[in-house]
């Protein structure tokens, strides 16, 4: 089965549910240099799979998965 959409992803999928949790739990929260470090971190992952995704190359796909690792790994 060929994915055609980045939507389609698993990783994708997930990092987007992830994001939306990490905004929920972040809403309230006062220590803004922290707040807007996670929020752009989490976002990042999904953004990075869709990114890679629409590359000419597997190789290129990979090093932006590469990257999504990094950012859910902080």
């Amino acid at each position: 089965m060929k994915i055609s959409r980045f939507e389609d992803i698993i990783a994708w999928q997930k990092s987007n549910d992830l994001a939306v949790k990490i905004y929920q739990l972040f809403q309230f929260s006062k220590d803004y240099s922290f707040k807007d470090q996670i929020l752009i971190a989490s976002v990042s992952i999904s953004n990075n799979i869709a990114e890679g995704f629409d590359r000419d190359t597997n190789k290129e796909f990979i090093r932006f998965l590469s990257i999504s690792k990094a950012y859910a790994a902080k």
